[in-house]
């Protein structure tokens, strides 16, 4: 999902409802998990796509402040 950031990806779980969980691999201690939610459209709430964008955003911040605290 290059809309929320680099290395963000996206499951989707296909049962009678839709759901997906958009998460970040890209660091050697964990994944990451950015939102997860449920839909009843097509197309992806902006809503949600900001919510994912804003926690990407958010761990970049902490991932580089442990690092320069010397703990990353």
């Amino acid at each position: 999902m290059t809309s929320v950031g680099a290395g963000a990806i996206e499951i989707r779980v296909h049962r009678p409802d839709e759901y997906r969980v958009i998460y970040i691999a890209n660091f050697p201690e964990a994944i990451y998990v950015l939102h997860c939610f449920g839909k009843k459209t097509q197309r992806t709430a902006n809503k949600d796509i900001e919510i994912a964008r804003t926690e990407y955003a958010d761990l970049q911040k902490y991932c580089k402040e442990k690092t320069k605290q010397g703990k990353g």
